[in-house]
């Protein structure tokens, strides 16, 4: 039955001339690169949610030893989460013709009769069903959330970081035994391709340098319709496949990418208007009630920050004006150095509609509950009537909607 031409587990089943040990080491060295980066960039952008902090930041319980990594998020500079995500969603797009290829390349082998020749080559075999199923976990569950395409069951953030973890400890292994004998394949392209060659190959219709120059071109393509989410400016236009890239926001100062709008968090005028909204401010001293008439009797300060979102996007640096947070923590009793802070929106349900804040993001001058954006009141789907705004933090944890500053240690 191995023999019949008709069945994948033929050797002979298979006949592109392109498969071959150089051209399947090549993207294998890709990809080795690449997902390394995307998980030290995964990591920190983990961290950058300061799990440790408090339970309303983390909605991944019993991470245990998982978490060996974890650090307080540093404020600045005010572009890091800009970046380090925007390398993340980035690179993880344009992996995708490489891992597909890369799989392409390899798929003989997973028809190969008998299954398991022995105990270690049964355990070989395992270890590639969690990295094939892992890197096809990994790579699906975050492009869907990219495309805000909540399709998958459960939250994304605890799936994605349980996925990265089971596919990082399958791939470290098959790294470990590949990655020797991927460079010495490229370096010498006469080595015997017999492992990977077919034996009884089709007549060529493309050379595997042009099959891996039609990978690079469509790695290319992918890069140009999706970076310019986390660029901004101009080049904005250009990603075409990103929710948050090409779309008009619209103009004016309220002009740019909105992730959630008033109507979807249900916010309604009557729960924002002047005579009925309050900011509640609870500390040592007490609880202050402030209107926003009393916060503009406040001095205010500005800042010149992005937001930026874990789904890769951010906009250009927008002119905030607000009340320093750590003004609000001294009128809430802190004299000296601010302690971290409980956010709580006006949203009554949904993910993130509470955040926590680490003591040095609530020190950091720029950070504001901000009352006005590049010089006029904050729309309804930006926030009105205030909301937070942190350099350097993930997105979700600039709160819109405030109604609630609860000052202590967390």
């Amino acid at each position: 039955m191995r023999d019949d031409l008709r069945l994948p587990a033929s050797p002979r089943f298979w006949r592109s001339p392109v498969r071959g040990t150089w051209f399947t080491a090549v993207l294998g060295l890709v990809l080795l690169g690449g997902i390394s980066v995307l998980f030290v960039t995964g990591l920190v952008s983990y961290a950058a949610y300061n799990p440790d902090l408090s339970p309303v930041n983390d909605t991944t319980p019993d991470k245990g030893a998982l978490g060996f990594y974890l650090f307080d998020w540093p404020a600045g500079p005010s572009w890091l989460y800009r970046l380090s995500q925007g390398v993340h969603v980035t690179l993880g797009v344009v992996l995708v013709p490489v891992l597909l290829a890369k799989l392409w390349s390899v798929v003989p082998k997973l028809f190969t009769l008998p299954p398991a020749r022995s105990v270690a080559h049964a355990l070989e075999r395992v270890s590639l069903l969690l990295l094939v199923g892992g890197a096809l976990f990994q790579f699906v569950t975050g492009l869907l959330n990219v495309q805000l395409e909540y399709v998958f069951p459960g939250s994304f953030y605890p799936l994605h970081f349980y996925g990265a973890w089971v596919f990082i400890a399958a791939f470290v292994v098959h790294a470990a035994l590949r990655t020797p004998m991927a460079v010495r394949a490229v370096r010498d392209r006469r080595r015997d391709e017999a492992e990977l060659a077919a034996p009884r190959p089709a007549p060529p219709t493309v050379s595997r340098r042009g099959a891996l120059w039609l990978v690079g071109g469509g790695s290319l393509l992918l890069f140009v319709t999706t970076v310019g989410q986390s660029l901004g400016g101009p080049l904005r236009r250009t990603a075409l496949l990103a929710p948050h890239g090409g779309t008009d926001p619209g103009g004016g100062p309220n002009g740019f990418q909105i992730n959630k709008t008033a109507r979807y968090a249900g916010i309604t005028d009557a729960d924002t208007h002047p005579d009925a909204w309050r900011l509640v401010v609870t500390g040592p001293a007490g609880t202050v009630r402030l209107s926003r008439a009393d916060l503009l009797r406040l001095p205010l300060h500005s800042a010149s920050l992005p937001i930026a979102c874990v789904e890769g996007w951010s906009t250009a640096d927008q002119w905030w004006r607000g009340v320093p947070l750590r003004d609000l923590a001294a009128l809430a009793g802190y004299e000296g150095d601010p302690p971290d802070v409980l956010v709580e929106s006006l949203q009554r349900h949904g993910a993130f509609r509470r955040a926590a804040l680490r003591a040095n993001q609530v020190s950091d001058p720029r950070s504001l509950l901000a009352l006005y954006v590049n010089g006029e009141e904050l729309s309804p789907d930006h926030g009105y009537p205030a909301r937070i705004i942190v350099p350097a933090a993930p997105g979700v944890h600039n709160t819109k909607w405030v109604g609630r500053l609860t000052f202590g240690d967390l």
